[in-house]
């Protein structure tokens, strides 16, 4: 699983899956169609409906742009057919798309959850939680991609391609949390081992400053005026005693034979 290549945006044939507009109509009809709405609803002037078809004839550039691969291109021309109509579903889902390409992940999120909203068709909502669980891949948000899928899954259940990514996902996420409880495992053994040698150096430090205190104890006693004299005085009365053994051993006559010399 961890060999496989993650699918990019939608695909479809091979070719990136973009929306087309729902309805185009030719120059031809134009007139004609526009006759139909006046007469029948009443409600849209000739102004809106020259608009309603700009935003999709941007659209449409947009798309030509974007199979050539200039996706900087295709971009700017969604975004002038949402400055025609802001509510305009294909260009908001065609735009993530060319976001997508240019590695502008977050931006894309935000366009594919907006055509979400837009699209009524289920179909055409499990393309926006397809693409939206690629971003989230592509920023190793596992998690949040693993979500994505499953919804894409609910909407549209036999779609091969979110099968292999919610898959895809899956290991991926199971990877990074089981990375994270290794890692987490080898902080605790860091935390209790310096916590032991931390033990071990205050007890060797305690054992040290309890036989320097007794040794200061012992070297260091002190003694009184009074103690010190008597002390000295001892020490005078047996070297006295000393020097008086001495002497009378000196004084000691020897005996000696005198013999009569004739």
């Amino acid at each position: 699983m961890n060999g496989r290549r993650l699918n990019s945006i939608y695909r479809r044939g091979g070719e990136a899956e973009r929306i087309s507009s729902f309805v185009t109509v030719s120059p031809r009809h134009c007139v004609t169609f526009l006759m139909r709405i006046i007469l029948l609803l009443g409600l849209m002037s000739p102004f809106s409906y020259l608009m309603s078809q700009e935003e999709r004839g941007l659209t449409r550039e947009g798309n030509k742009y974007f199979d050539k691969q200039k996706y900087a291109d295709a971009e700017a021309s969604y975004k002038k057919a949402l400055e025609k109509k802001s509510s305009f579903p294909e260009a908001v889902f065609n735009l993530g798309d060319a976001m997508y390409k240019q590695g502008r992940y977050d931006d894309a999120s935000k366009q594919f959850e907006l055509a979400a909203k837009m699209l009524p068709d289920t179909a055409l909502k499990a393309r926006c939680y397809h693409n939206l669980g690629n971003c989230s891949m592509e920023k190793k948000e596992y998690e949040d991609a693993v979500k994505a899928y499953k919804q894409a899954l609910k909407l549209n259940p036999n779609d091969k391609d979110t099968k292999y990514n919610l898959a895809y996902a899956n290991a991926k996420l199971r990877d990074k949390q089981q990375n994270k409880q290794g890692q987490k495992n080898q902080d605790q053994q860091n935390k209790d081992n310096k916590q032991d040698q931390d033990k071990k150096d205050q007890q060797n430090k305690d054992g040290k400053g309890d036989k320097d205190e007794k040794q200061k104890k012992g070297n260091g006693k002190e003694i009184s005026k009074e103690q010190a004299e008597k002390l000295l005085e001892a020490l005078k009365a047996e070297e006295q005693k000393t020097q008086e053994k001495m002497q009378k051993k000196m004084a000691k006559p020897q005996d000696a034979k005198l013999e009569k010399d004739w």
